[in-house]
This record gives structure tokens, sequence and C-alpha cells, in this order.
């Protein structure tokens, strides 16, 4: 059978065209319970099959094993590298956060051995907000420039939850230095405050990463895990609207996918996988929009 293809949406002024869902490969670190090295390998040669093109990892997910395993998938792709685009992150690690530019330019050479390649398409400051802004604007970028220049990465970016991060990071620096942005926990059926900043990212021409469509288990049948930050009564909310959803016969999880991929501003939504099982499961989902 034909596998499906996915939407491809162009990611700011990249030139890069993302599939609208992306591969978040923070599983295949082993961070939502244990994975094997051939269900790694496996999901991401299915992930491919079916349209992702975009692979994102950090060397913070499962303390490093995350990147070696996806590593692993990529290289039995056996495909040209320009057929897909990987994203990878510095400045957060296990042992804490370290945004100097000593330290993310180190960052980077570790990434590519882990990872098998010869350079990332995006490199990310990871979790901004756990540091100093400042830094990230006055040392950490302009050291990923450099980074840039020796064609060791593509395009740059920035992650974080709090979306005044991204405003005040992009106000500081030079038009065009930072590409991308990665946000999660905004754009789903309970938070969609991203659309806010849609159109002032649109007019400084960064592409838009989003995370956590299932806002990190609250919209599924099963609930979030126990250490979820949401209060009591957000957690009671989408546990009512799970239940409501199933009385009529409906996923709220499959909802809440149609809902974060239904903005083509954008380029793509990062949902976690670990499985050949999970990418049928979300691409099925994907395939009836």
């Amino acid at each position: 059978m034909a596998a499906p293809k996915l939407e491809m949406r162009p990611l700011g002024n990249t030139g890069l065209k993302l599939s609208s869902v992306g591969f978040g490969a923070s599983p295949l670190g082993s961070v939502f319970g244990s994975v094997s090295e051939s269900d790694a390998v496996a999901s991401v040669l299915e992930a491919f099959r079916l349209g992702i093109n975009f692979f994102d990892t950090s060397p913070y997910y499962g303390a490093t094993l995350s990147e070696k395993m996806l590593g692993k998938g990529l290289k039995a792709l056996g495909v040209p590298r320009s057929e897909y685009i990987v994203s990878t992150k510095c400045g957060r690690y296990r042992e804490g956060f370290d945004f100097s530019a000593e330290r993310v330019t180190k960052s980077i050479d570790e990434s590519l051995e882990r990872l098998q390649l010869d350079y990332v398409d995006i490199f990310q400051c990871h979790d901004i907000e756990f540091g100093s802004l400042d830094q990230v604007v006055n040392e950490t970028i302009p050291a990923l420039q450099k980074l840039k220049e020796a064609g060791k990465i593509r395009f740059i970016g920035i992650t974080g939850l709090p979306l005044e991060i991204f405003t005040y990071v992009l106000d500081r620096v030079p038009p065009g230095t930072v590409d991308v942005i990665l946000s999660y926990c905004h754009y789903s059926i309970n938070d969609s405050t991203l659309e806010d900043l849609l159109p002032y990212l649109k007019t400084k021409g960064v592409g838009v990463i989003s995370a956590s469509p299932l806002a990190m288990g609250l919209l599924t049948e099963f609930g979030p895990p126990e250490w979820h930050p949401a209060s009591p009564e957000l957690k009671s909310a989408c546990q009512a609207a799970a239940v409501y959803c199933k009385e009529k016969g409906k996923n709220i999880s499959k909802l809440a996918m149609q809902y974060s991929l239904s903005n083509k501003d954008i380029s793509t939504v990062l949902v976690g996988m670990n499985s050949v099982k999970q990418n049928l499961h979300y691409s099925g989902k994907i395939m009836k929009l």
C-alpha cells in the first residue's frame, strides 16, 4: 500500500519545507519508558515512509540517548541527506543549563558525532527562560552564527515555554539572525495563546514550530502523568472534555491534533513518537484531515 503523503509547509524565510507533522524524538531517549534500539530505528523508518521529513531532538533528552538513537535511525534510511531535516538543541544538558559560547560551540560537535551527521539543519537554544536572555542575545546567538559560517548548522532557533521570551530576544538581535522559534503547549484546544504572536513572528520572517499538541498528556483519554504542572482545575476540565468526546464517539487526542494542524502559519507540529504503532496511530489521524 502506498503511503499517504503529508502536507509540506515553508519554514519562515529558511527555504526549508517541513512536513506538517514532525517527529519529536524525546521518547527515543526512553524519557517516557524504555525504547529498544530496534523500535527506535523502526519508528524513524516508518515515519519517513509516511511522509515525515522533520526530526527534532536534543542532547538533554535521555541524557544524549535520543540523539544517538535518532542518528542510527537516520543512517538506516539510506537516503540522501537532503531528503530529511534535522534539528537539535544546545544549552540544556543532564548536568544543567549552560548557554556560554564555549559550551554551545563544543555542543554541536558532540551532537553531530552522536547523530552521525556532518551538519544539522536547525540548531536551537533549548528552554532559554532558564538562562539569562541577555546572554542568549549577546553571547549564545553570536556563537551560533559562527557555527553557521563554519557549515555545521544551517539555521538558528530558540525554544521555551513563556511566549514573552521570543519577543524579548527577537527585538534585540539583528533581523534575520534567528530563523526559527519552537513553542510548546500554546497551540492546542486548551491553550491557543501562540496565535496572538503569529503576526509578529511573520513580520520578523521567523518560522514557527509548535510542540505538545496533546498538552503533555492533558488532551488524552488516559490523562496526564503525575508530574504534570497543570492546575487541578485544568486537569479536571480536560478529563471532563475527554469523557464528553468519548460519549460522542470521538477521541479527544484526534480532535486536538486536527486543531493544532489547522493553522497553516505553523510550519510543523511536533509529536513525540517512539514506535511504529505510535507513528501509524498519529498518521491515521492526520490522513483523515
